[in-house]
Parts: C-alpha cells; structure tokens; sequence
C-alpha cells in the first residue's frame, strides 16, 4: 500500500506559504490540506512540486498518494476513481448483513477501498477483486495483496474464477452511476482527473447496475448479498432492478453522509418437501 512518506523537516516559512498558495487556488481547507502535503514531502523541492499539483486542481489524493477510508490508508495513483467516504457507509451495510461472511468479492474495485475495508473487518475471509482498467488493478493489487486479496482484470463477472458461482456471500459493486449527460456538471478534481468508466453510468446512470443485478444470482451464495450505491433518485430504479433479478431488495439511506446503498439478498433454496 502506498503511504506518505516521512517528512524533513522544511523551513519555519513553508507551512504559510503553502496555506497561501492553496487558498488563492481555492482550495477550501487549505490549513489541513497544507499539513498533508508537507508530511509528504522530504525536501522543500518536493513539497513545492506537489502544491504546484494541488493548485493545478489534481486531486488531493492522487497528490499525497493516499485516502483514508474507514479508518485505513488506500494508496491511489492518478488516473484512478478516488473512495469517497460516503462509501463508508456501504461497507458497514454489507458488515450489519453477513457480519461472518468468509467469501467477499469487491466488483468494481478501482483502487480496492471496499475490499480492503471488508478484509479488516473479517480477517481470514477469501478476498477477490475486479476491474475493467488496468490502472485500477494494479492500484488494488498493491492495497489487497497484503490482505491476501486477490485481484483480476476483466469485465465485471467475466473477470472472477469460475470457482466462486455460488459462493460469494458479499459482493460489493461500487459501480458508475453518473448518467453520461451529467459528467460535465461534476467537480473539476473528477471528470478531468478520474477515468469515465468510473463514473459514467450510461444514459440513467443505471446501466452497470442492471449488468450487476442480473448477474449477481449466479454467483452468490444461499443468503448472500449484493450492495450497489446510488443517487437518492436513482434508488427507487435500482431497487426494482435488484428485485427483477430475483433479490430480496431494499434501499439503505444514511441522512448524514447523503448515501443511498441498494442492497438485495438471494434468499435461501427452500427444501423440497
């Protein structure tokens, strides 16, 4: 996993003149993000160049080379989706449904937030990843490799082992949901410096969803679950998708973050009589 590096120290004026420089490339919290970057950086040179990124507008993350995200460091690289927090809240869903699960798969992966989280969390559970760019995968690969994780390159479920078709008891799919016509309304640090595929949903946003819900029932074990995020908007359609998919679907909504998570349960194979 990709950390910050030990610091040097810098001179006493550095401090302020880097507040000052992100302030006036409006940078809102300017003081806590002046601290991370000087904490990164183990000469004056290097600080300066990674100020000169963050006033660019280049994400703060891809910056230092980390996020935190439920309590965790997760080394990111340029070019690759950045976690948001509110994705915190996903994770403790799929904890609060299969709070001993031992088969997890992260769909989606990008830099492996969610999988590295469910790892913590369950320590000796089988961990699987995928994702459909290469920078992704070599990002999760760094963050889940540590964790016994195992990443795969492809397209959604033609990326996993055969061997998991219905094992998986977590499968959490971070998947795009931006609707295409929205990318440009996004904030700079995203739709220039984050890659399309990891936000753009298709025309309703829905589209990777759907592929995840129709697919998910294969894979799952009796009484596993999928987890998916959405908008507040789009949580009603993508219900309906997880039910169509034969999922017992419900939508999870937490007021203080503004996260919506769709999750749906295979229910358990009744014997026959």
């Amino acid at each position: 996993m990709t950390t910050p590096r030990t610091s040097s120290p810098v001179p006493p004026a550095a401090p302020d003149t880097v507040v000052a420089a992100l302030r006036a490339a409006g940078c809102v919290f300017a003081e806590e993000e002046a601290a991370l970057l000087s904490a990164a950086a183990d000469t004056p040179d290097r600080l300066a160049s990674l100020v000169a990124r963050r006033a660019a507008g280049e994400p703060l993350e891809h910056v230092v080379g980390w996020a935190e995200f439920r309590g965790l460091r997760i080394g990111v690289a340029p070019g690759v989706f950045v976690p948001r927090r509110r994705t915190e809240f996903l994770v403790g869903r799929a904890l609060a449904l299969a709070p001993t699960a031992r088969v997890v798969v992260d769909l989606c992966c990008g830099s492996g937030a969610l999988g590295a989280a469910l790892a913590a969390a369950l320590p000796g559970a089988e961990l699987h990843a995928a994702d459909i760019d290469p920078a992704a995968v070599d990002c999760a690969r760094r963050n889940l490799a540590p964790r016994g994780g195992r990443v795969h390159h492809g397209d959604l479920f033609a990326a996993l082992p055969v061997d998991l078709r219905g094992r998986v008891e977590i499968l959490a799919a971070n998947v795009p949901y931006v609707p295409t016509a929205d990318i440009r309304l996004l904030p700079a640090e995203a739709r220039d410096h984050e890659p399309s595929a990891a936000l753009d949903g298709g025309p309703d946003g829905l589209a990777v969803l759907r592929r995840v819900a129709e697919g998910a029932p294969a894979w799952l074990a009796p009484g596993g679950c999928l987890l998916a995020e959405t908008s507040g908007r789009q949580a009603p359609a993508a219900r309906r998708a997880f039910a169509e998919a034969g999922l017992t679907a419900e939508v999870a909504v937490c007021e203080d973050s503004e996260a919506h998570v769709i999750t749906g349960v295979l229910p358990p194979v009744t014997p026959a009589r």
